[in-house]
């Protein structure tokens, strides 16, 4: 795997695709996906297929084993959440079955619950690591998306771990694509509900990096290609309402738009 590049100019995107019932995983090059052989993360090689992008559906970038999750990672965050720093990141697992793909609708599970929206980077394992150091972690990072992590405040406030009040079914849209050989160390991240912007940041706020959070993760766990690691979110998180529309952004990336309702 080739270490990453600064900028734009070589990065790669992928992503996962719906058409006449078939799914499958595709290069995105212009206004083309290209097939893949197996999803990315396990190999590049392409079929020759090409299809037009317009006439694909864009499904969940993503099939990890583990969704991770990192809290307090940005300074202002910690503040608005009235918590202390822990001097080591704080994860914990969420539910795969949480993930949501682009232009799909986050289900509020319980509405007279506050339940708010979560903007984060979102790093993808690209190679199997256990106990790596962080001047190596970037080599076993695949590449990167744009990720929320929906929580159930109520529930958060009320349980010592945080697994239940942020897996509900659709509570991490993702996407839309998967972008690699990007670096990603000051990126712009930021949501918006309705059209106005409730978080604004850059990556660089991060109290731990990209590197440092999978070289933490890996000693604890082994990570395997796939795995998504989410990175934190900056302060101006809020309440989602049913109606509401959320789009996510980091850096030039296409936006993960998503729109909300109430569980039926």
């Amino acid at each position: 795997m080739r270490r990453l590049h600064s900028g734009f100019e070589a990065m790669r995107t992928f992503g996962a695709f719906t058409s006449s019932g078939k799914s499958f995983y595709a290069e995105v090059r212009g206004d083309e996906a290209h097939l893949l052989a197996k999803p990315y993360w396990l190999g590049t090689e392409r079929t020759g297929e090409i299809l037009p992008l317009a006439s694909l559906q864009i499904g969940v970038p993503v099939a990890p084993s583990k969704l991770i999750a990192v809290g307090l990672n940005y300074a202002d965050h910690i503040a608005e959440m009235k918590r202390r720093p822990l001097g080591t990141p704080l994860i914990w697992l969420k539910a795969p079955t949480s993930l949501l793909a682009h232009q799909g609708t986050i289900e509020i599970a319980y509405p007279d619950h506050q339940t708010d929206f979560e903007v984060e980077l979102a790093v993808i394992i690209g190679r199997r690591a256990k106990n790596v150091k962080a001047d190596q972690a970037r080599d076993f990072a695949f590449g990167y998306t744009t990720g929320e992590d929906i929580s159930d405040r109520d529930l958060q406030k009320s349980e010592k771990q945080f697994a239940r009040c942020k897996s509900f079914d659709t509570y991490t849209p993702i996407g839309p694509f998967v972008h690699a050989e990007v670096d990603v160390a000051d990126l712009e991240i930021s949501l918006q509900q309705n059209g106005q912007v409730k978080q604004s940041a850059r990556t660089s706020q991060m109290i731990y990096s990209v590197p440092e959070i999978v070289s933490f993760a890996s000693q604890y766990l082994t990570l395997l290609p796939g795995d998504v690691i989410l990175t934190g979110t900056p302060s101006g998180v809020g309440r989602i309402r049913s109606g509401d529309q959320l789009e996510a952004r980091i850096g030039d990336w296409p936006p993960l738009r998503n729109g909300v309702r109430n569980a039926s």
